[in-house]
């Protein structure tokens, strides 16, 4: 059985040093995929669409990867990798009273050989095996790439995520940079279960460079 160890091989995107922002130019990837929108005044986490849409793509992700694995030719072996969601490009933290609704796109990064006939087959034993959820009509596959991007590791709770926030912009304008693109989270703790204190989340957000001469703004609407 071959393995496709992603969470070794995409390691500089996965696993960033804690304490450190930095421009790194991130390839094109593909991944599962969901879009949605949490209504103003609530949380992702009090969102019953929300954890719907969480729950399909987990169910489609494992049963991705038990499918391959059972293959009778050429079986694969791969992980199921972390929860990642699009954000406005503005985003400042997720606590706090909202006055707007928030438009997210949840993804899972699969490898490059899960085509659409696979997920097509995986949805369907998912929805025969746990009844229907009406978010697994709308997972899709998608290539995303976003070039170059900012990044950095928060470590704590989602609370603190604006102080992590703001490094990233003020690196991102010192380097000479501009922001391009929705504000991307990679969650690699369950918040459920994990210390506040201890939660790790992949900040990333894709920049471009300014152009010579243009003035320096400090916010991320793209």
């Amino acid at each position: 059985m071959r393995t496709i160890d992603l969470r070794r091989d995409l390691k500089r995107y996965y696993a960033p040093r804690p304490g450190v922002v930095e421009l790194i130019e991130v390839p094109a990837f593909q991944f599962l995929a969901i879009d949605g929108e949490v209504p103003a005044g609530e949380q992702p986490g009090d969102s019953a669409a929300f954890q719907a849409s969480v729950g399909a793509l987990y169910g489609a992700a494992y049963t991705l990867k038990f499918a391959f694995k059972k293959r009778p030719v050429d079986p694969v072996d791969f992980p199921v990798m972390a929860l990642e969601g699009l954000w406005p490009a503005d985003i400042v933290g997720f606590e706090g009273a909202r006055t707007e609704a928030w438009a997210y796109t949840l993804l899972m990064l699969v490898p490059d050989l899960v085509g659409a006939a696979d997920l097509a087959a995986a949805i369907a034993a998912v929805r025969a095996k746990r009844g229907p959820n009406p978010a697994l009509d709308h997972v899709r596959l998608e290539r995303l790439e976003e070039g170059l991007s900012v990044q950095a590791l928060h470590v704590g709770p989602y609370a603190t995520e604006p102080a992590t926030i703001q490094r990233m912009r003020d690196f991102a304008q010192a380097a000479g940079c501009e922001p391009h693109g929705r504000h991307h989270e990679i969650y690699l703790g369950d918040p459920r279960r994990a210390d506040p204190a201890k939660l790790k989340t992949v900040l990333r957000q894709p920049v471009r460079r300014r152009p010579a001469g243009a003035a320096a703004t400090s916010g991320l609407r793209a």
